[in-house]
């Protein structure tokens, strides 16, 4: 009888585990299982009217936001489905607009008194103001692309975003205001929590007007964090909506550096607040700030900067950014191009054929002529045109595109040309590098006139730009392409981000310097300081792996380039450079790997890829291993161990939807031989109960995750050296 109860506790026992074990899997599954980073949701974007058609509603099963339409359209709900958070504690106007120097709300509803939140049964109360733009209609239409993007090279992502589009129509009571028009419109995309909002001012008015501040979305948000003291500035901002624009340059390879358009404001309204001086960062307003006067002819149509709202479900740096990643990739599906190029410097057309062959021989896909090169994309003459096109034509028959860079800021032009101060009204040194042609002027002009022209009839398929910088402000009034200064900065992101724009509906990849992806730009920098590059070897592999490791938080692999100086740069002596290539052999492949192992394409500047047989067979073995797990290598990274030169360091790329669930990269930069075992975190890769992981091209082991989603690896590294590991 001991024993039989015995035996029939272990069975209950064993049977416990068991359905704790299948209940705790189940619970694993299901939660990868509702999280769209992970696994695509099966819901659409909808746009539903409702019953009493008071209410209009935006939701795509992540996000929802619904609009009253009666008496006037305003924003009532905006909630992040992923998590239940309601963001809106206020009814704003849907947008404003300036013109001929008075403020227009268009949309809105009054009658609201406390701002702390907003009860849907008090709405029906509220009223329209006689002095804003009226409601007068809608239209729903499936999403169009922003951009007809024409690949032309690798890329991970070709299919065009898909969801629905709401457009609201605006009019005015005042005959002042007479056939002027305003379109609001919202963009709901598949399978992530996003809406992109912008507004469109159109004048049918037989007059011309003058637009001056447009602020395309006014939202009064919840605040997450209260302090009875401190300033907007002091204060953290909200963490629920992640707002990007299309109107962003800083040349700090970094959105929230280069960001011009998101102002935090405090809500004087808002009475209620814990902010004694009424201060708190809950009035978010999107507007371009050095955008004050656009002269908007009879028959002309302004559109503001597009606001890409992004709701976020954590705090966790990590998610966020593959959020944000997650964003790029279906917004701007360009940026997943990611050829694989060469940064030639040459001399002569000899050295360039001679490159081309080389990419060619190792399977390179690009060659990019670097500046301080032969080749002048400014030169249209039929002599440069002919030369340039023949050569291309060689590129092409070898399967290799080709491109070229073009210098436009820190230069001179001429008084006439370049950029005036508004001080001084003189071309003395107003610009971001000095000094700079407005790309206004009458030069500015024609280099965007002859870029176009050159790459058309060459057949070139890369343009790199360096410049034009920051938001230069010019004050001509003679320039033909802006009036003055208040649209001076309008004007010219207008034409620069239309000359990408023509790249990528062209088939032309684009390395600009600033942040201009969301108007068809591939790559940008990194991040780095190129004096670095003219330090020691050992000291550049460690700083490029910050870099790589600092520059992906926010980016994809393919958004950047990293660098690879083969021949003297900046400075430095022996120590410092790669050639002759056979000599440094060790330190080239290992400097290959680090960037290809990340995702990231490097400026690997110098006069050739290898110098001897042996050179060339090891650049090949890069370009092989790249290219068999490049999808996996495109894919997005999870930050293990920044480099520190204390110990190991490593990253992860991770894929759910893949077959090669993850490859992770690891280095020790010690002198000496270490041996360590680690906690993978395995949660992105898609994987809940077990992973078979394999060290380069060896034996794969089976290991069942903890209920953190992690498992341990255990590796050995010799001193310096580098190896990867393989997910399935």
């Amino acid at each position: 009888m001991r024993t039989n109860r015995k035996n029939k506790s272990r069975l209950i026992g064993h049977c416990c585990i068991l359905l704790f074990c299948c209940f705790a899997a189940a619970r694993v599954q299901g939660q990868i299982a509702g999280d769209w980073l992970i696994k695509p949701i099966k819901d659409r974007a909808q746009v539903l009217v409702s019953r009493d058609q008071k209410n209009i509603t935006l939701n795509n099963g992540l996000v929802k936001r619904v609009f009253r339409i009666q008496p006037n359209v305003a924003c009532i709900d905006y909630e992040n489905l992923s998590n239940g958070q309601q963001l809106l504690r206020a009814i704003k106007p849907e947008a404003s607009v300036t013109i001929d120097g008075r403020v227009y709300n268009i949309g809105g509803l009054y009658g609201q008194t406390e701002n702390a939140y907003l009860q849907a049964d008090s709405i029906d109360r509220y009223q329209a103001h006689e002095q804003d733009f009226y409601f007068s209609g809608y239209k729903i239409t499936d999403l169009q692309a922003y951009i007809a993007w024409k690949p032309a090279t690798w890329a991970m992502n070709v299919k065009q975003a898909t969801g629905k589009t709401l457009t609201f129509i605006f009019h005015s009571h005042l005959s002042i205001l007479k056939d002027i028009r305003v379109l609001v419109n919202y963009e709901l995309y598949d399978g992530i929590p996003l809406i992109v909002k912008s507004v469109s001012v159109e004048n049918s008015s037989g007059h011309s007007i003058k637009l001056g501040r447009t602020t395309n979305e006014i939202l009064a948000l919840v605040e997450e964090e209260s302090a009875v003291v401190g300033s907007p500035e002091q204060m953290k901002k909200q963490h629920g909506i992640y707002v990007e624009t299309n109107y962003a340059f800083n040349n700090a390879m970094r959105y929230d550096l280069s960001d011009q358009t998101t102002h935090w404001l405090a809500d004087s309204a808002y009475t209620s607040q814990v902010n004694y001086n009424y201060q708190t960062p809950c009035l978010l307003e999107i507007y371009p700030e050095k955008v004050t006067g656009i002269v908007l002819n009879q028959g002309e149509v302004c559109k503001s900067v597009r606001s890409y709202e992004l709701l976020m479900d954590s705090y966790d740096r990590e998610r966020r950014g593959l959020a944000i990643r997650r964003m790029y990739r279906i917004v701007a599906p360009w940026i997943t191009e990611n050829p694989i190029f060469m940064h030639l410097v040459s001399k002569t057309d000899n050295e360039v054929y001679h490159a081309i062959d080389q990419c060619a021989a190792t399977g390179y896909e690009a060659l990019i002529l670097s500046f301080g090169s032969n080749c002048d994309m400014e030169d249209t003459t039929a002599q440069n045109i002919a030369r340039w096109k023949n050569i291309t034509a060689y590129a092409h028959g070898k399967g290799i595109k080709i491109g070229g860079y073009s210098l436009f800021s820190s230069r001179r032009i001429s008084d006439e040309d370049d950029v005036i101060d508004p001080k001084t009204g003189k071309p003395d040194a107003a610009a971001f590098f000095g000094n700079a042609p407005c790309l206004g002027s009458k030069w500015g002009l024609s280099y965007i006139a002859k870029l176009k022209h050159f790459i058309a009839n060459t057949g070139f398929d890369i343009f790199e730009n360096d410049g034009p910088y920051p938001g230069d402000v010019c004050a001509s009034t003679v320039h033909p392409g802006h009036l003055g200064l208040e649209d001076s900065q309008w004007k010219q992101m207008e034409l620069q981000k239309g000359l990408y724009r023509w790249c990528s509906e062209h088939g032309v990849y684009v390395n600009a310097p600033d942040w201009y992806f969301l108007d068809g730009s591939n790559k940008i920098g990194i991040g780095y300081r190129e004096v670095n590059f003219s330090l020691p070897r050992q000291d550049q592999k460690i700083l490029n792996r910050q870099n790589v490791y600092d520059g992906l938080w926010e980016k994809t692999p393919s958004m950047s380039w990293g660098f690879v100086p083969l021949t003297k740069y900046q400075g430095g002596g022996a120590e410092a450079v790669l050639e002759p290539l056979a000599d440094h052999l060790q330190d080239y492949v290992q400097l290959m790997m680090q960037y290809y192992g990340a995702g990231v394409q490097a400026c690997y500047r110098g006069p050739r890829l290898y110098d001897t047989e042996k050179t060339k067979t090891e650049v090949k073995k890069v370009i092989s291993w790249y290219k068999k797990y490049r999808m996996v290598l495109n894919s997005d990274v999870i930050h293990l161990r920044r480099a520190d030169g204390r110990d190991w360091d490593g990253l992860m790329h991770v894929n759910p939807s893949l077959k090669t669930k993850g490859l992770i990269m690891l280095y020790n930069p010690l002198r000496e031989k270490i041996s360590r075992t680690i906690k993978l975190p395995l949660y992105y890769t898609g994987l809940s109960h077990k992973a078979r992981i394999r060290e380069k091209e060896g034996i794969a082991s089976e290991q069942i995750l903890g209920r953190d989603y992690t498992v341990k690896l255990h590796f050995t590294l010799q001193p310096g050296a580098y190896t990867w590991f393989v997910i399935e």
